[in-house]
């Protein structure tokens, strides 16, 4: 089971169906089943904005910053017997925390003009992006 938590401010119209269905897609391309949970959210400029200077030290607005969750520390491992699944800690009766996507509004529709095709589409690319990251794929 897939837990896609979505929050978006509500002069954005997203549509969450297509964003955790690019959860999703992504997930089951890299085989990652179970209980896995992936928050994702849109905000404005002046938000990613912020996130970008207070996590990344640059003064400049982003489309998509990734903040990974899972822990798979020596400590972790040490308190729970676990089975390592794909590098990650797969508590038996929990959920999988990979993290948050967050993505800036504003820049998607700019991007989408700039990439020809819709807002929606964009999103889509960007959540799709933001979860390969999660997995630890840099590069794609």
């Amino acid at each position: 089971m897939v837990n896609v938590v979505i929050s978006s401010d509500p002069r954005y119209l997203v549509n969450k169906g297509a964003i955790q269905s690019a959860v999703l897609n992504i997930l089951t391309q890299n085989k990652v089943h179970g209980r896995v949970e992936v928050e994702v959210v849109v905000v404005g400029d002046r938000k990613m904005h912020e996130l970008n200077r207070d996590y990344r030290g640059l003064d400049t607005t982003t489309d998509i910053l990734t903040f990974a969750l899972h822990d798979a520390s020596a400590q972790s491992l040490q308190q729970t017997q676990v089975p390592r699944f794909s590098g990650f800690i797969m508590p038996p009766d929990s959920w999988l925390h990979l993290g948050s996507i967050v993505i800036s509004y504003p820049q998607a529709v700019e991007d989408a003009g700039m990439d020809n095709r819709s807002v929606e589409d964009e999103i889509s690319y960007l959540v799709e992006h933001g979860t390969n990251h999660l997995l630890g794929h840099h590069h794609n």
